[in-house]
């Protein structure tokens, strides 16, 4: 592949580079394939997650070694597989995205245990998608228990 398709997509059309937090600008990539995933039947939503999440972890292995640094910040294909994560069976509401959003940011950043011992053990393509895969399920299930005590469907 192109090591031009590969920076583009690994730093989400480039949203890595945008000044501030790239990884809360990479987390908003997600939201429209998100909405896109959405319209997918479950086994397709879940088939689909799966193949970006390997195209996530070879696309940032590939952009680590362009970059020649480990983990760059401006690769944040990582925090898009985290929030589509977080927000697998998240109703179409935008208030259920937000906070989905906010709380997949929230563990991304903390790195509650395991997520951090991920973040320290790992390295490679692998090692920047998994703690966000954690930070993601951390996020989804904490969603979840929101979405149900809100009543939202």
């Amino acid at each position: 592949m192109n090591y031009r398709v590969i920076m583009a997509l690994a730093t989400g059309l480039y949203t890595g580079y945008l000044p501030g937090a790239p990884g809360t600008w990479g987390s908003l990539v997600a939201l429209p394939i998100h909405f896109g995933l959405s319209h997918l039947s479950p086994t397709n939503h879940g088939l689909a997650l799966i193949a970006i999440l390997l195209l996530a972890v070879g696309l940032a292995g590939s952009a680590e070694k362009i970059l020649d640094r480990a983990d760059p910040q401006v690769v944040v294909i990582d925090e898009i597989v985290g929030m589509l994560i977080t927000l697998i069976g998240a109703p179409m509401q935008p208030l259920a995205w937000l906070v989905g959003f906010v709380l997949f940011r929230f563990f991304d950043i903390l790195k509650p245990w395991p997520v951090n011992f991920i973040d320290q053990r790992f390295h490679g393509g692998l090692g920047i998608v998994l703690d966000d895969v954690m930070a993601g399920i951390y996020a989804l299930v904490v969603l979840q228990g929101i979405c149900r005590l809100a009543g939202w469907s």
